[in-house]
């Protein structure tokens, strides 16, 4: 379970939510954690200290082993397909943006494009480096990254911000097309979601699941500050929540048996 902090529109002011996901396929499982890993990799390259260095390296090993794992490319090539296919069906639709629904296409098609351009083995230079084999290796072992582990490593994270930069951004390069277009993909689940206002009764909620709509994704919103968080289990046809106080990192979470609101949203 995956939990994103969005903003939910308002009259006055948007109050925050916290936004908690469920994947119910091995594809969407895949999906988010290779974006989890995807969006640190993007954010720590930006901060300028090793120690965020460390951390996006730890993000790009953890991609390659993900990847590895599959034919994850060939699965995202699937999903820019059907949601190309899906809504090219809008384009004749009264009432739709044909301006907005062009960008969206024309985006997916450039992705599609980028994507299978690039071949099945575009990640081999990252599996064949030395030097991110080493730091792989070492980094199954507690501890294994230390300096006197790997003192090339450690050489390479005292060269100059510019340096560990434009190496770090030749290893995202190679990885950005498939993160970009997961990134989208999951957006477009996310915005296709048919969202509706629900409540566990005594902090339980049962749902059956149509199963002539598949359904990707289930997302679970919300008040950000509540002490409430979901636990989620799922699968094609049912899901399942109970409703948990949080008191503190010490304490064993309880299950409430208040009546919980909440908003559920259905992505297919």
């Amino acid at each position: 379970m995956s939990a994103n902090e969005v903003a939910m529109p308002s009259a006055d002011v948007a109050p925050r939510v916290i936004a908690y996901e469920q994947p119910l396929n091995e594809r969407m499982r895949n999906f988010l954690r290779l974006d989890f890993l995807y969006q640190q990799a993007v954010h720590h390259h930006t901060k300028p200290d090793a120690w965020s260095t460390r951390a996006a390296v730890s993000a790009l090993l953890e991609i390659l082993a993900i990847t590895q794992r599959g034919d994850v490319r060939g699965e995202v090539l699937k999903e820019l397909e059907r949601q190309m296919a899906q809504l090219s069906t809008y384009t004749t639709r009264p009432g739709v943006d044909a301006q907005r629904l062009g960008i969206l296409l024309t985006k997916l098609h450039r992705m599609r494009e980028e994507l299978s351009s690039i071949g099945a083995l575009f990640m081999q230079k990252l599996r064949d480096s030395e030097f991110l084999n080493a730091v792989k290796h070492r980094s199954t072992i507690p501890g294994g990254t230390c300096e006197f582990d790997l003192p090339d490593y450690t050489h390479w994270l005292n060269q100059p911000d510019e340096v560990r930069g434009a190496d770090f951004a030749h290893w995202l390069a190679i990885i950005r097309p498939l993160g970009d277009a997961v990134s989208e993909l999951l957006w477009m689940t996310r915005e296709q979601g048919r969202s509706r206002p629900e409540v566990a009764a005594g902090g339980i909620f049962h749902l059956t699941l149509d199963r002539d709509v598949p359904v990707q994704l289930i997302r679970i919103s919300l008040p950000h500050g509540t002490e409430i968080y979901p636990e989620i289990s799922g699968s094609h046809y049912r899901v399942s929540v109970r409703f948990l106080v949080w008191q503190d990192a010490a304490t064993h979470p309880l299950q409430t048996t208040d009546d919980v609101p909440f908003t559920l949203s259905l992505c297919t």
